[in-house]
């Protein structure tokens, strides 16, 4: 269903007559040009994910203290009315509200819930726990006035959409507040006595919350608070626009590692993908919540001794891993299946599943038996990247000692088997000779699977502009990854610095030859784009960056289809 204005979900409270809402809220929601429903307390953990599935954006609202038991803490005397169900249904919904990246709003016990959930702390009573709590933080006022300033963080998201204000007038009724913000959230502005009264993501996503009331104000005719819901709104039209653009094209991630972290224990592997599970970022769960349609997971095998002892080993540990791939699937065949096509993906799509692809990283795996390539197409392999980091019988290495000068000879005859075969040619790892030499030989296009560009990280892993021309020349593609040191040289990179190295791709090469390949699981992930349930953030970037909608089918999984495509007409 397409709703002219953003669905926003209004969290309720639990009155004497069950569920409650202040009008304010609703009306702020309404004028700022969203369609407001109300979140009833309950616990249908079912009926809250198809809720949230729905919604646009979300606005946490006030009411009762949180009950301390639930964070892990006993109840101190000053605790005031707690309502220990709408408390779970709330941890249970901002929790997968941020696993979704919904647009969130959090308005006093709502900026109270948005840290609780998201590893900060918060405060039973300022007065008795906050040592600088001087200020009186429950007016006995009428809600629409102003009671006390907020000091705002210089450059903070929450300046920008107050008019670059430095100082702000707002309303308190609380004496909860957050004492620690935790990891995802940062502070942004704080009253004259240091408590906490706004919170904004620092990961480059839609998060805010604030410890006043705005939603009081417009009840008195008061415009000054509704910049707070305008930013609401529009971000709930980006993240709209974005969910409308997966769900009518195919999101392909090209490159992860997740296979690097089955053991031999099957049953493991099988729960470890089909529940979202901390240990890999690349899971059904988060591949649901991210809406992402397909990832190619790879046997990777590093580089190890040339000797063929090694040989048999390798290639008897790539197909094993190629073995547990298709275990994963199969045992979770009601929500994904095996592809090999873009008519398969586009299959299981309709159905309602995820499709894996498979993959080999490192050349390695086929030692010197080019009868290898056959036999890993026949078990699905979609590419093959040549080497990774060590020279190879195929090639030189990005990290190697150039050893060959670039493609050896049998590296030749690989690359004219793999495209007599239907292989792609993955060039990710590969050094620039190697680079040249490949593209030289192939007759379809090759593809970098997980490479960024070296203009802004001068990385031998990454592609120089000159290589980017080549490969789109060739009409190849060039998927940008988001492994930090590949992203920066010094300090942590972000999704900023992701989408960065795309744009600068996409104006080196042109839309058309640009995507995605993550490395997630393979040290690949940044603060905004951490596991697959944040790919759609990645989306809502592009939105901003003003890509248009036909251009991010192309990135998102357009173009690394259209290649897959190319490498079955080989003759």
């Amino acid at each position: 269903m397409i709703h002219k204005n953003p669905l926003i979900g209004i969290t309720g409270n639990l009155g004497d007559k069950g569920c409650e809402l202040a009008q304010g809220y609703y009306i702020s929601v309404v004028k700022a040009g969203g369609t407001p429903v109300v979140i009833p307390p309950h616990k249908d953990k079912e009926s809250i994910l198809s809720l949230l599935d729905t919604l646009d954006g979300l606005v946490l609202s006030g009411g009762d203290d949180i009950n301390p038991l639930l964070l892990g803490e006993e109840p101190l005397p000053q605790l005031h009315s707690v309502c220990p169900e709408r408390d779970e249904t709330e941890l249970f919904l901002a929790r997968e509200a941020f696993h979704r990246q919904i647009p969130t709003l959090g308005i006093c016990r709502g900026i109270q819930m948005m840290a609780a959930v998201l590893g900060g702390k918060v405060y039973q009573d300022i007065y008795v726990q906050g040592e600088g709590a001087k200020l009186k933080h429950s007016q006995d006022m009428p809600r629409y006035t102003a009671s006390h300033t907020v000091n705002i963080k210089e450059g903070s998201t929450l300046q920008s959409i107050v008019g670059n204000k430095q100082t702000l007038a707002v309303n308190s009724f609380h004496h909860q507040a957050v004492s620690n913000p935790g990891q995802h959230l940062m502070i942004s502005a704080t009253s004259p006595d240091g408590i906490i009264e706004a919170v904004e993501s620092n990961e480059d996503k839609a998060l805010l919350g604030v410890q006043w009331h705005p939603e009081c104000f417009i009840l008195n005719n008061d415009q000054s608070m509704m910049s707070l819901f305008r930013w609401l709104i529009n971000e709930a039209r980006t993240f709209a626009q974005a969910k409308r653009i997966h769900d009518t094209s195919i999101i392909l991630d090209s490159h992860c590692d997740t296979p690097m972290f089955f053991t031999d224990n099957s049953r493991e592997n099988i729960t470890m993908f089909g529940t979202r599970s901390d240990k890999v970022l690349v899971n059904l769960p988060k591949m649901t919540e991210g809406r992402l349609d397909a990832s190619i997971m790879v046997a990777y095998i590093p580089q190890g001794e040339r000797t063929q002892e090694a040989y048999e080993y390798v290639a008897t540990k790539t197909d094993r891993l190629l073995t547990q791939i298709e275990e994963i699937v199969r045992a979770n065949g009601d929500r994904v299946g095996l592809a090999e096509t873009e008519e398969d993906i586009l299959m299981l799509k309709a159905q309602g599943k995820k499709a894996i692809l498979r993959g080999i990283e490192n050349g390695y795996a086929i030692g010197k038996d080019i009868g290898l390539l056959e036999y890993f197409k026949k078990r699905g392999i979609v590419y093959m990247t040549l080497c990774h980091n060590g020279d190879n019988d195929i090639c030189d290495s990005a990290r190697g000692n150039n050893e060959h000068g670039g493609l050896s000879p049998f590296g030749k005859e690989v690359v004219e088997q793999m495209n007599r075969l239907g292989i792609l040619v993955d060039l990710s790892h590969a050094s620039e000779k190697s680079f040249y030499d490949a593209l030289e030989v192939s007759k379809v296009p090759i593809v970098c699977s997980h490479s960024s560009a070296r203009a802004l990280c001068d990385h031998p892993r990454n592609l120089t502009d000159d290589q980017m021309k080549a490969l789109a020349k060739a009409d190849g593609v060039a998927q940008t990854t988001v492994y930090n040191g590949f992203l920066r040289k010094e300090g942590q990179a972000t999704i900023i610095d992701a989408v960065e190295h795309l744009c600068h791709a996409a104006k080196i090469m042109g839309v058309e030859h640009v995507g995605l390949g993550t490395d997630f699981d393979g040290d690949g992930g940044v603060p905004g784009l951490a596991d697959a349930s944040e790919i759609i953030n990645f989306t809502r970037h592009l939105l901003r960056r003003q890509f248009s909608e036909q251009d991010i089918r192309l990135i998102m999984g357009g173009n690394f289809l259209r290649a897959m495509a190319s490498a079955k007409f080989c003759d």
